[in-house]
């Protein structure tokens, strides 16, 4: 399935200046365009971007031939799913061919303004050139998220986020279009982070999930307050699966006593693709106009049929890419989407993500996300502070049950109120995500915190390699 935002959001969001947000009036004249113009303009772009790919990327050339697939073969959208899957180690495999920026790479260096990097979190890192026409679409798309999230030229947003090769700090570019103050402290320095928000009286805070955790605790140590007291209105999280999750963003929203809103895009495609607005029911897609998607069945790679609530595998086509045009690109993450109208008046599909397909632990056939696990233990505080580490004997996905996974307990627990609190989270574990575990319950403090991405798992398969 082929996944769009209609023609209104597009033209709301072109030609807007700083008024990238839809208005009464406009949401009152809104008339249901055809599916046609969609299918038109990505089309139009997609050939377009053909043309470009078939012309000068060595890489694509090479391995569509190897497909039997000719340009005349590439006419429309539907046309997609006739080309092969781009996958995440042939990326690594082509920058290490031709390093640094790999055959894959269709811009001359001199032509690149910028490059980022991957985390490395699931392999070894890979860059990202962008080129000053990329820059432009980037910035584009960013606005458009931080208008979905709500900020205007009136807000103060703090981003404790990281500022280096992390593509995410490009929000910056997008903030600053928006003309909202974008104020960069990064990630290692918490204490620079809340003197920031008390100087400026910052009213947005970019994070990850489990950064806004571990910098609540921060407050409360360091500064004697709750965090809630700081006047933070808006949070924006990413970085990381769990920011959607009922439990995690309950615990963050009492804590700092605002509304969570997520982001999230992908290094080698874009910082930021999908923003959530305040109503919170998902993710808003928000560049229809440089980026198809499709949702696949991660086990087979068919195309999954349309159908409201579907989940799958999300895959991304860029039609507007210079540097890195990637096809049908395999993101691994695992979504589900919805396709029903926000009352926000936005009109473009929305998704939550569920977790990544690399990620995944297979516990005796039954798939486990470790940010559901944390969910699940966050439902439990204030018994448990939320933390957990799901220790792994073998090498994954297989996992032998029961699953052992420590969590944190709060330092005021009795004796017996732990006796009962293990057996009440190995229960809740069967009975909501199918799976037997052995809870280990750790004190309070004892596992390690992040500032950045959040590791939910103890290796212990690579201790005995």
């Amino acid at each position: 399935m082929m996944l769009s935002f209609k023609i209104s959001d597009l033209a709301v969001y072109i030609k807007g200046g700083n008024n990238l947000m839809i208005s009464e009036k406009e949401k009152e004249e809104y008339i249901e365009p055809d599916i046609n113009e969609v299918e038109a303009i990505q089309s139009q772009k997609l050939q377009k971007q053909m043309d470009y790919i078939f012309g000068k990327s060595n890489f694509y050339q090479t391995k569509f031939e190897k497909a039997g697939i000719a340009r005349a073969d590439i006419q429309k959208i539907f046309d997609l799913d006739k080309l092969p899957f781009t996958y995440k180690d042939e990326i690594r495999e082509s920058q290490t061919t031709q390093p640094p920026l790999g055959l894959h790479a269709v811009a001359e260096m001199k032509d690149i303004i910028r490059v980022h990097s991957s985390s490395g979190t699931t392999g070894r890192p890979t860059y990202v050139g962008i080129t000053r026409h990329d820059y432009d679409v980037w910035t584009e798309m960013l606005a458009r998220a931080a208008a979905t999230h709500g900020l205007t030229e009136e807000s103060k947003a703090v981003f404790a986020m990281g500022l280096s090769f992390f593509v995410g700090s490009s929000f910056k570019d997008g903030i600053e279009r928006l003309g909202a103050t974008f104020i960069p402290v990064g990630t290692g320095a918490s204490d620079r982070v809340i003197r920031s928000i008390i100087d400026f009286e910052a009213d947005v805070l970019f994070c990850t999930p489990s950064y806004a955790s571990y910098l609540a605790e921060f407050v409360r140590k360091n500064y004697n307050m709750e965090p809630s007291e700081l006047g933070i209105k808006l949070m924006s999280v990413g970085g990381e699966p769990g920011g959607g999750l009922p439990e995690v963003r309950k615990r963050i929203e009492q804590d700092w006593g605002c509304k969570v809103v997520e982001a999230m895009g992908n290094a080698d495609m874009a910082p930021v693709i999908f923003s959530e607005c305040q109503e919170q029911n998902g993710m808003h897609f928000v560049g229809s106009d440089y980026i198809i998607c499709e949702i696949i069945d991660p086990e087979t790679g068919e195309v999954v049929p349309h159908s409201d609530q579907m989940e799958g595998e999300l895959v991304y086509t860029a039609i507007d890419r210079e540097c890195v045009p990637l096809v049908r690109f395999r993101t691994r993450d695992l979504v589900q989407v919805d396709t029903t109208p926000c009352k926000c008046g936005r009109h473009s599909f929305r998704l939550r993500c569920v977790g990544r397909t690399d990620d995944m632990l297979i516990v005796r056939g039954v798939n486990v996300f470790p940010s559901a696990i944390k969910d699940i233990v966050n439902s439990f505080r204030p018994k448990t502070t939320g933390e957990i580490r799901i220790v792994l004997n073998e090498k994954p996905p297989l996992a032998e049950p029961p699953l052992p996974i420590k969590v944190e307990y709060a330092k005021d627990l009795s004796a017996e109120e732990m006796g009962s609190l293990k057996k009440e989270l190995e229960s809740m574990l069967r009975s909501k995500l199918f799976f037997s575990a052995d809870v280990q319950l750790v004190p309070e403090e004892s596992l390690p915190r992040f500032e950045m991405k959040a590791k939910l798992t103890e290796d212990v398969y690579k201790q005995n390699c």
